[in-house]
């Protein structure tokens, strides 16, 4: 299978495999505050690669770490070999929650009618597990609980796919998507595995950790990187199976993936219900 990270690509159709662990260059880790690099180090999380970006800083290429994190930072301890994880932060439900999810249309700022229908098929296939919170598409921005916007054009050229962050102590879910708008274009993507990004990201905005967080080599291959649990924490979900495996069971929350289609497995739905039925 050919893997490459969910948020960076570079020439896949020349086989070249890219790992979203690499150190961007053009904006090195020696140009962020060393105490900033400190306190992510101390917060469990690996800062090689950290990126400053408007929200915060990014990790991992599609992981926003925002201020508010780092100033209410704690370290907690992880379990390893374990496949699927939350945040310590979830979105409270109140039994029937209804997100609503912006993306603009057509002109620079905005997206093809490709993306609104993917995250269209996105929609569909949180809505079609009958949690106690939903997604819906709105015309508008204004009050809208997620709303999409187009990465830097800085970050479309260096391959960044897509970032997002994780709900916050209010039991909001993350209120912004950034999406690369060249993923049609450049990368040939169509609907599902367009809709397969926004459905990562949108796991990541209601509290869901990479399913191979410990270990990224197990979907992107090359060396053992892991990610850190971090003050946002890496809990283990009840009831799913230990060790990610890729070849037999495609999470939608591995950090890579061959730019397919991923919808929910078996174990995805098994997590996804265990967060968002009679429990949050």
């Amino acid at each position: 299978m050919k893997r490459f990270p969910i948020y960076v690509l570079s020439l896949l159709a020349l086989g070249l495999l890219v790992f979203s662990c690499g150190k961007d260059q053009s904006n090195p880790v020696d140009e962020i505050p060393q105490e900033v690099i400190q306190k992510i180090s101390a917060m469990g999380f690996n800062p090689d690669g950290i990126e400053k970006v408007e929200e915060g800083y990014r990790i991992e290429r599609d992981i926003i770490i925002t201020d508010e994190l780092l100033k209410g930072a704690h370290v907690d301890v992880e379990v390893p070999n374990v496949e699927q994880y939350r945040t310590f932060n979830t979105v409270s439900t109140g039994g029937n929650r209804n997100i609503t999810v912006y993306i603009p249309q057509g002109g620079n700022n905005g997206f093809s009618s490709t993306y609104v229908a993917a995250l269209d098929e996105a929609i569909s296939r949180y809505n079609a597990e009958n949690l106690d919170l939903g997604f819906q598409r709105v015309s508008s921005s204004n009050g809208a609980d997620i709303v999409f916007t187009r990465l830097s054009k800085r970050d479309e050229r260096q391959g960044v796919l897509g970032s997002a962050g994780f709900p916050s102590s209010n039991g909001a879910p993350y209120g912004q998507i950034k999406m690369s708008g060249i993923l049609q274009s450049t990368y040939g993507l169509g609907v599902n595995g367009i809709a397969t990004i926004m459905a990562h990201e949108m796991g990541h905005c209601i509290g869901f950790r990479h399913t191979d967080y410990f270990d990224r080599s197990i979907s992107c291959g090359g060396g053992t990187s892991n990610e850190g649990s971090g003050s946002v924490g890496a809990v283990h979900i009840p009831g799913t199976p230990t060790g990610a495996n890729p070849s037999s069971d495609l999470s939608w929350m591995l950090s890579c993936t061959d730019g397919g289609n991923r919808p929910f497995t078996n174990n995805d739905r098994t997590a996804l219900g265990w967060m968002y039925i009679n429990n949050y």
